[in-house]
């Protein structure tokens, strides 16, 4: 397992928090990791990927703009 990272050891790398690298981890984001029972192991070599959410808040309160029209 030298070549393997932990959650907490990517999250602070890649200046995330532990739960959105937990995530990226189940929705197969990071290629290579490995789970081990409930625990993952993420390559060393891995990179960043790209974070694709939408935080420009285009769709912000998008409810209440359908609802007033």
């Amino acid at each position: 397992m030298d070549n393997y990272l932990t959650i907490k050891e990517v999250a602070e790398k890649w200046n995330l928090t532990t739960r959105r690298v937990q995530k990226m981890c189940s929705d197969g984001i990071i290629p290579g990791v490995i789970r081990f029972g409930r625990a993952w192991a993420i390559p060393a070599d891995a990179e960043k990927p790209i974070d694709g959410r939408i935080t420009t808040g285009k769709y912000r309160n998008w409810r209440k703009k359908d609802s007033d029209s």
